[in-house]
């Protein structure tokens, strides 16, 4: 691979994840797994990250909702966090996390809508609005 897929990676994924985390996994890197970061700078932040047909917020749905299907939470957590830098309404994550219940399994949907809520935090918040016509139809019985 050359240095400008390398180096487009590294722009991507500095912008995803933030420049803190590029950071500390560099600072982390040993000679063990720096050809593994290297593929993983070209591979999926340099070649398929910069691809024009789906812009980040779309990729970044599409990662986290495959994270959670596979039950990778290390991972998932990370881009729980890398989606608030581009823009992911958490509303958004958890239309996906529902389309990866009926995919992929309740379990590990259950999951992954737990660890948003605590990566996420008030922003995965219920809202006072965010009754149900049943619960309504509770409260007047």
């Amino acid at each position: 691979m050359t240095d400008s897929r390398f180096d487009a990676g590294m722009k991507v994924r500095t912008e995803v994840l933030g420049a803190e985390h590029v950071a500390r996994a560099q600072a982390r890197m040993t000679p063990f797994d720096a050809d593994f970061q290297r593929y993983i700078t070209e591979t999926a932040w340099g070649m398929v990250w910069t691809r024009p047909d789906l812009d980040r917020r779309t990729r970044s749905l599409i990662t986290i909702a495959i994270l959670a299907s596979l039950g990778r939470t290390e991972e998932l957590g990370l881009h729980y966090r890398a989606s608030r830098n581009i823009g992911v309404d958490p509303k958004e994550i958890a239309e996906a996390l529902l389309h990866v219940a009926v995919y992929a399994g309740v379990p590990a949907a259950n999951s992954a809508v737990a660890l948003a809520k605590t990566i996420l935090g008030d922003e995965a918040a219920p809202t006072p609005t965010a009754t149900t016509q049943s619960e309504e139809s509770l409260k007047q019985d």
